[in-house]
C-alpha cells in the first residue's frame, strides 16, 4: 500500500512538469527600475557577494527553497543533487515538507542530506497546521535531527490546504502552538508562506510568538492553488466540473490561482521591521536582478525553487550551473549599480528610480 502523502509529492512534480502556467510569472519585480551607473567606480572582480545567514557564511544570498521529499528514487535523487550543489556553491537549502517521514519510514532517507552538505545551511520543514493535528515538539525536533538542520521552517499554506481535497484547514489559534515550538526547539524557527505573501498582521503575530525569521513567499511564482486544481481534476473530473464558481468558468483552484500579496508588496509592507526580524524573499524570483531588488527592499536572503526542479532531476552539475547563473547575474547587477558588497546594497532605496 502506498503512502498518500508520498504519492502527493510525485503528483506535484508531475503537474509542475506538465503545466507551465503553474508558474504565474507575475513579473512584479519588473516594475522596480534601478539607477544604472555608467561610471560605477568599482572593479567587477572585486565585488563581494558574500553574506551571513544563521551564523554561516554563504557565497551570495541564495536559498534553494523547499521542493520535495519522500520515498521515491526520483525524490531522493532530486534532494541529493540539490544538497551537493548547495554545498559546492556555498548556498543554503531548505527541504520540502517532512510530514511524509512520519507516515512512511522509508521516506526518511530523502532527508538525510548532511552527508552531502556537511557545512552549508540546511533547513527542515513542517506544515504549521500539523501542530493542530497532533504534531508537537517531538516531530519538530525529529525533523531537525534527521537533517542535522540549522533551523526549521514552519510553512503556512492556508490557501493550498483550502483547495486540496484532503487539506487540513483548522488554523485556529495556531500562533499559540507555534510559540510553543519556538520555546522548545533547539534551533531557530522560521515562518514561511508558500505563495500568498505575508501581511503586517501576520508578521506581528509571528513576532509575538517569538519568531525572528520570515519568508514572505508572495504570489508571482508557483501557484499551489493551480497545482491542487490539477490534482483534484485527476481524482474526480466530474466533481471539479460541478464545483464551478458563480461565474461558471473556473473551479476553486483556478479561481484562487493568483490570490495573495505579491513578493514586492509584501517586502515593502514589512521593510520597517528589519531591525527586529530577518526577511527572506521568495515567490517569483527568477534571476539575479530579482534577487538584488529583494535585498534593496530589505531581504537578507532570497529563495528560489521552480528553476531548480528540472536541473535537480538531471544532475548535481546542472544545479551548479543554475546557481552560477544566478550568482553571475546578481554580481553583475551589483557592479552596474556601483555596489561593492551586500551591506551597501541592503535597504539602499537610493538605488531605485522613482516611479513616474
Amino acid at each position: 500500500m502506498t503512502d498518500a502523502t508520498n504519492d502527493r509529492k510525485i503528483e506535484h512534480i508531475e503537474v509542475l512538469q506538465n503545466d507551465p502556467d503553474t508558474d504565474r510569472q507575475g513579473s512584479y519585480f519588473d516594475r522596480l527600475q534601478l539607477t544604472h551607473r555608467a561610471l560605477p567606480g568599482i572593479n567587477l572582480n572585486e565585488v563581494d557577494t558574500g553574506c551571513e545567514f544563521l551564523s554561516k557564511q554563504l557565497s551570495f544570498p541564495l536559498l534553494i527553497s523547499s521542493m520535495t521529499g519522500g520515498d521515491h528514487p526520483l525524490i531522493r535523487r532530486i534532494n541529493r543533487h540539490l544538497a551537493e550543489a548547495a554545498e559546492h556553491c556555498q548556498v543554503a537549502l531548505a527541504v520540502g515538507s517532512q510530514r511524509v517521514m512520519f507516515s512512511s519510514e522509508a521516506a526518511t532517507e530523502s532527508f538525510r542530506l548532511r552527508q552531502y552538505a556537511p557545512n552549508t545551511v540546511l533547513l527542515g520543514n513542517i506544515g504549521a497546521v500539523q501542530l493542530n493535528k497532533g504534531f508537537n515538539i517531538v516531530q519538530a525536533q525529529a525533523a531537525v535531527d534527521i537533517l542535522q538542520a540549522d533551523g526549521l521552517y514552519l510553512h503556512l499554506n492556508a490557501l493550498q490546504e483550502a483547495i486540496q481535497a484532503e487539506g487540513d484547514t483548522d488554523f485556529s489559534d495556531l500562533h499559540l502552538k507555534i510559540q510553543t515550538i519556538v520555546e522548545q526547539l533547539d534551533k531557530p524557527v522560521l515562518l514561511k508562506e508558500v505563495g500568498a505573501g505575508f501581511s503586517v498582521a501576520d508578521l506581528q503575530q509571528g513576532m509575538a510568538a517569538g519568531v525572528k525569521y520570515f519568508d514572505v513567499a508572495g504570489k508571482g511564482g508557483t501557484s499551489w492553488s493551480r497545482i491542487e486544481h490539477h490534482r483534484n481534476q485527476r481524482r474526480d473530473p466530474t466533481a471539479v466540473a460541478g464545483a464551478k464558481n458563480a461565474r461558471g468558468s473556473n473551479d476553486l483552484g483556478l479561481c484562487f490561482q493568483d490570490w495573495g500579496i505579491d513578493t514586492v508588496t509584501s517586502l515593502q509592507m514589512l521593510n520597517s521591521y528589519t531591525d527586529s526580524v530577518t526577511l527572506i524573499s521568495s515567490g517569483g524570483i527568477r534571476n539575479g536582478i530579482d534577487m538584488l531588488k529583494s535585498v534593496i527592499l530589505g531581504a537578507s536572503i532570497c529563495g528560489v525553487a521552480a528553476p531548480f526542479l528540472k536541473p535537480a532531476m538531471e544532475s548535481t552539475e546542472a544545479v551548479i550551473l543554475e546557481i552560477q547563473r544566478l550568482r553571475q547575474e546578481f554580481k553583475t547587477a551589483m557592479f552596474l549599480l556601483g555596489m561593492k558588497d551586500i551591506k551597501s546594497l541592503f535597504k539602499n532605496n537610493s538605488l531605485l528610480l522613482e516611479e513616474r
